[in-house]
């Protein structure tokens, strides 16, 4: 909608995790490096945390894109299922045909497939992602599944990946078990306020813009208060500044653009009164019924 009045070829700031569009933080960076070393030595159990928006997901499809051909994934990202589902759709990932009817039978079938890709060099890799929502039954399973071994290798790379209340599930005394064969941990941290800034300028850049600094150096400072450096909501936000900056013809936005968009979406802390005797504006009118609500109107006709 807003490419032409950038001069872009694409979207800078999409949802999804496209990895022609990746940054790494020193987080983001050493986060990588700590998966790809749990995968390529062989560790076993691999441990990924971090809050809502993060990064986790982003961060998982560039360790897939540096895993070779040697490596098979399977990639469970609805844990919410009962053991059975489970091993069906872990098997349905990892491309096993085999019939099985009880757990005791998907367990020989993998056990004998991940024997047979060892015999051969090869790895085999399970991410469990959004692990907070196993419950403790089926943290039990994946702990089981640590189990399938040689006396001198794992059979299988188990990764699991969730928020940090995953790390509290796994603290309780009933999990000390699963918690104990945890050899590689990471936390995803937010990005600082110069990794914000980097991201930003660095999607623009891969999206297209030539320009000379679309983003005030404000801009950037208030865009960082308000998104406390989550990639998910950096993202919403300059999305949305862009969208406004198009949609009142500006060529470079400043912190008040960042700051309205924030507003509509709730974020960074509610307005300030207007002081006494101040007399509404069409700015006001904008701010009140939130920038999208102006927009649909100046659309529509109705501003």
């Amino acid at each position: 909608m807003y490419h032409e009045h950038y001069g872009l070829v694409r979207s800078p700031f999409e949802m999804t995790p496209d990895p022609a569009f990746l940054y790494l933080g020193d987080a983001h960076r050493e986060g990588l490096a700590t998966l790809v070393y749990g995968v390529r030595a062989r560790k076993g159990f691999t441990l990924l945390t971090g809050e809502v928006g993060t990064g986790k997901t982003t961060l998982l499809h560039a360790l897939l894109a540096q895993l070779d051909r040697d490596t098979l994934s399977a990639f469970i990202f609805n844990p919410r299922l009962q053991p059975l589902d489970f091993f069906r759709m872990m098997f349905d990932e990892f491309g096993i045909e085999e019939e099985c009817h009880s757990k005791a039978d998907y367990l020989l079938a993998l056990n004998h497939f991940l024997i047979e890709r060892l015999e051969q060099d090869l790895s085999t890799l399970l991410i469990v992602d959004e692990a907070q929502n196993l419950s403790p039954e089926m943290l039990e399973e994946v702990r089981l599944l640590s189990n399938l071994e040689t006396p001198t290798s794992k059979l299988i790379q188990i990764m699991l990946v969730g928020q940090p209340e995953l790390w509290e599930m796994l603290s309780r005394p009933e999990l000390r078990q699963l918690r104990q064969r945890i050899v590689l941990r990471h936390r995803l941290r937010p990005f600082t306020e110069q990794e914000t800034h980097d991201y930003v300028e660095e999607r623009l850049r891969l999206a297209g813009y030539t320009g000379k600094g679309l983003f005030k150096k404000a801009a950037h400072k208030e865009l960082y208060r308000v998104s406390e450096g989550i990639p998910r909501l950096i993202n919403i936000v300059c999305d949305g500044a862009l969208l406004l900056g198009f949609g009142r013809d500006l060529d470079i936005l400043g912190a008040d653009a960042i700051r309205e968009v924030a507003d509509d979406l709730e974020l960074g802390g509610a307005e300030e009164p207007a002081p006494a005797g101040h007399e509404s504006t069409q700015a006001d009118t904008r701010k009140k019924a939130g920038f999208f609500g102006w927009l649909r109107q100046r659309q529509t006709g109705g501003v």
